[in-house]
């Protein structure tokens, strides 16, 4: 958001306060100081650890998720696997196994065909409006 002249007055910033140099900041904070050494080695010694743990969140979540992928991709070749077991054991020159699909296919091409005319007096009619 922009900051108007009130809002800078009411704060009592402006312009010419701006962020230290760094001949400011040298002459602020010694480099003997270590009170100061000791706090700016927490504060990194903390930002190094949350860093740390972070990635390790993240190499979990890449390993978990590599771990169900194989699961699944094992899981797939077992059912395919067994599919194919199933399809070696079917005679095909079985008689009955014609019979069966010939009902199968005559049983679905029927529905397929109360699905179109089901549909077209609906459509038919919008046709006429």
């Amino acid at each position: 958001m922009k900051e108007t002249d009130t809002s800078k007055q009411q704060t009592g910033t402006n312009e010419t306060e701006s962020e230290p140099t760094k001949e400011q900041l040298q002459q602020e904070f010694r480099s003997d100081d270590k009170e100061l050494c000791n706090a700016a080695t927490k504060i990194q010694a903390s930002f190094r650890g949350h860093m740390s743990r972070k990635e390790q969140a993240a190499s979990a979540l890449v390993k978990t998720a590599g771990e169900i992928v194989e699961n699944a991709a094992s899981k797939i070749e077992k059912k395919v696997e067994d599919a194919v077991n199933e399809l070696e054991g079917i005679d095909l020159t079985d008689p009955d196994l014609h019979k069966a699909a010939t009902k199968i296919q005559a049983s679905f091409r029927g529905h397929k065909v109360r699905q179109e005319v089901s549909v077209a007096p609906n459509t038919e009619g919008e046709d006429k409006k």
